[in-house]
C-alpha cells in the first residue's frame, strides 16, 4: 500500500483515491476565543437516547458528537473529510481494504485509554441485531456482515484489530462511502464496560471520548454537558459547560434569548416569527444560517393497505400542493420532486416529478379499486410548524377523498412508530426530516428508501425494498474512481427514477434551516449549522462576555 499524508480529504477525492491516506493537521485554536464560561439551550422535546449506536435524530446527533468521536469527522462547517480518532489511514489499490492508525493517549470520559479493541466492540455492537440499532445497514459492505445481522455471528470478521493502535477493515466490494460511514455516529467508539455496566440504559448514561462529559439529565427538565479535561484536541472545547432545557415551547424559547435568559433555542426560529426576526437588523444579525442536504416528504407504509398498490401512493403524490406547504414556512424552502436534494451529486435536474392534479390523483385512486377515498392516520411531529403542514396535507388528501386523522406526537414517538412496521400508515417528516448523514446520494437510499433500513427500529419507515435497487445501489458504491464520478451520479439518478415510479414517498420540500444565538455569544463564525446532519456544534463555541 502506498502512504500519502494530506491535512484534509474533500468530498470529490472522497471518492476513495486508491492508496491515498490521510492525516488530521490539528485544528488552530481561534485566538479570539475566550476560555471558560456555560452556555443555555432549549428543547421542546426531551431526548430519546445519548446512545450513538442509537441516536438518530437532528435533535440529539449533535449531542452525541459532543461526547463521542469517530475515526474520521468533517471539518467543522463544511463536507470536508478529516482522520479524528484515527491518526492516518491506507487504502489497498483494489479499494476493499482500509487500514487505520489510531490515535496514542486517547481516553475514555472513565479515564481508560482508547484501543483498536474498543473500535472493534463498538462496530460489533452497532451490527448486531440485539441492539436494534437503526444505523447497522450502514456497515452492510464489512466482510461478516450479513452473518451478524442474521445471528450466525457475534463479530464482524472483517474488522480486525492488528495491534492495540492498528485496526483493519475488510469489505465484500469496493465502497466509495466508506470514509464517509466511519464518521457517523453510528461509528463513535464506546467502552465495553460501560455499555455492560448500564444494559440498555448506556443511552442515559454516556461515556465517550468526546470534547464533553456527561454530567446530568433530568427527565423532561435538563440535560448537562461538562468540559472533558482531558480531551485529546488540546485547546477544545472552549466552553466549560453546556446546558439543555427541555420542555420550552419555540416561542417561549425566542422571547427569553431577546430577554438574555438563554443563548440558542435549539429548535430554530420558530415560523410565526422569522419575519419579525428577520426585519429587524439587530436580531437579524443573530441568525445562524445553514444550507442543508435536506428533504421533507410523507412516507405511505408500502407492506399495509391500501399503500401497498403503487396507484395509491402515486395519487397522494399528485394530492398534494406543494407550493401551498412551502408557503406556510414562510418560503424557507423550495419544492420537491425527487429524494435527493437539488446540491446532491445525482439529483436529475431535468426530473419533473409528479404534478399537483387533483383531477388525475382521483383517477388512480378509481383504478386502484378507492373511487370513494378511505380513512388513514398521518403521524407528525408536534412542533410547529409540523402541526400546521399536517393539517395542509390532510386537506389536500381529504380533496381526493382519502381521510386521514393526524396523530401529532412528540418525535420520539413518531419516530418510533416509523420504525414498527405496524405502526404507521403515513409519516409527515418534519422536525425529523432526512438530513445526510455524509454528503453522497447512496446516504438518501440505504438507511430511508433500501431493505437494509426496513427493519424494526429502522428509518425506512415506508417499509419499501426492491431488491433489484439494492443491488444497483451496490453497483453504484463499487465506483470508487474518482474519474468516474459523473457515471456513478447518473447511476444513483436512474436509481431514484425507478423509486419514484415506485412512489414510496411524496417528496413535499426542501429546506433551510435557520437559529438564533444570544448576543453575549462570540463571532459570527463561532456557532453554525452543519450542512453533514450536525444542526449545531458546540466544540468551537465561546461566549465573549460571561455573565
Amino acid at each position: 500500500m502506498k502512504k500519502f499524508l494530506t491535512s484534509t480529504v474533500t468530498v470529490s477525492a472522497l471518492a476513495l483515491m486508491l492508496g491515498t491516506a490521510s492525516v488530521r493537521a490539528e485544528d488552530a485554536v481561534d485566538p479570539n476565543a475566550k476560555q471558560g464560561g456555560a452556555i443555555t439551550i432549549t428543547y421542546k422535546d426531551d431526548v430519546a437516547t445519548l446512545d450513538p449506536a442509537i441516536g438518530y435524530d437532528w435533535q440529539n446527533w449533535s449531542m452525541i458528537k459532543s461526547l463521542f468521536d469517530g475515526l474520521m469527522d468533517y471539518e467543522p462547517g463544511t463536507t470536508n473529510l478529516r482522520p479524528d480518532l484515527a491518526e492516518s489511514y491506507e487504502i489497498a489499490p483494489d479499494g476493499k481494504t482500509f487500514t487505520f492508525k489510531l490515535r496514542q493517549g486517547v481516553k475514555f470520559h472513565n479515564g481508560r485509554e482508547m484501543t483498536a479493541d474498543d473500535v472493534k466492540y463498538s462496530l460489533d455492537r452497532v451490527t448486531n441485531p440485539k441492539t436494534q440499532s437503526p444505523g447497522a445497514g450502514f456497515f452492510g459492505s464489512i466482510k461478516g456482515f450479513d452473518d451478524v445481522a442474521a445471528g450466525k455471528a457475534e463479530s464482524l470478521s472483517g474488522v480486525t484489530v492488528v495491534d492495540p493502535y492498528t485496526i483493519k477493515f475488510e469489505l465484500t466490494r469496493p465502497d466509495a462511502t466508506f470514509l464517509h460511514v466511519m464518521a457517523i455516529n453510528f461509528s463513535h467508539v464506546v467502552p465495553k464496560e460501560e455499555v455492560e455496566k448500564y444494559g440498555a440504559d448506556f443511552g442515559k448514561h454516556p461515556v465517550g471520548t468526546g470534547a464533553f462529559k456527561f454530567a446530568e439529565w433530568t427527565l423532561g427538565q435538563r440535560v448537562v454537558f461538562e468540559r472533558n479535561p482531558d480531551y485529546w484536541h488540546k485547546g477544545l472545547p472552549h466552553l466549560d459547560k453546556v446546558s439543555f432545557e427541555i420542555g420550552q415551547e419555540p416561542i417561549v424559547a425566542l422571547l427569553r434569548l431577546q430577554k438574555g435568559e438563554i443563548d440558542i433555542p435549539g429548535d430554530g426560529i420558530p415560523p410565526a416569527k422569522f419575519q419579525e426576526v428577520m426585519a429587524d437588523p439587530e436580531q437579524k444579525a443573530r441568525v445562524v444560517e445553514g444550507g442543508q442536504l435536506h428533504t421533507g416528504y410523507v412516507t405511505m407504509n408500502t407492506t399495509m393497505a391500501p399503500f401497498d398498490n403503487v396507484k395509491v401512493r402515486q395519487a397522494v403524490n399528485m394530492a398534494i400542493n406543494k407550493d401551498r406547504v412551502v408557503q406556510l414556512i414562510n418560503n424557507r424552502a423550495v419544492p420537491a420532486n425527487q429524494p435527493l436534494p437539488p446540491s446532491m451529486p445525482g439529483y436529475d435536474k431535468e426530473f419533473k416529478g409528479y404534478p399537483y392534479d387533483v383531477a388525475k390523483a382521483k383517477a388512480l385512486l378509481a383504478e386502484a379499486g378507492h373511487p370513494d377515498g378511505f380513512d388513514t392516520q398521518l403521524f407528525a411531529m408536534n412542533t410547529d410548524p409540523n402541526p400546521r403542514i399536517a393539517q395542509a396535507i390532510q386537506q389536500d388528501l381529504a380533496a381526493v377523498g382519502i381521510k386521514a386523522s393526524i396523530q401529532s406526537l412528540a418525535q420520539a414517538n413518531v419516530i418510533a412508530a416509523g420504525g414498527d412496521k405496524a405502526g404507521a400508515p403515513m409519516i409527515w417528516s418534519g422536525g425529523m426530516a432526512w438530513i445526510a448523514d455524509f454528503p453522497d446520494p447512496s446516504n438518501f437510499y440505504g438507511p430511508i428508501l433500501g431493505c437494509a433500513g426496513a427493519v424494526p427500529g429502522g428509518w425506512n419507515w415506508s417499509w419499501y425494498c426492491n431488491k433489484d435497487l439494492d443491488a444497483k445501489a451496490a453497483e453504484a458504491d463499487s465506483i470508487v474512481d474518482p474519474a468516474k464520478s459523473g457515471e456513478r451520479a447518473k447511476m444513483w439518478s436512474a436509481i431514484y427514477g425507478k423509486i419514484m415510479e415506485d412512489a414510496p414517498w411524496a417528496p413535499v420540500f426542501n429546506e433551510q434551516r435557520f437559529t438564533m444565538k444570544s448576543a453575549r455569544m462570540g463571532g459570527a463564525d463561532n456557532l453554525y449549522v452543519d450542512p453533514v446532519h450536525i444542526p449545531i456544534n458546540y466544540d468551537n463555541v465561546y461566549v465573549t462576555d460571561v455573565q
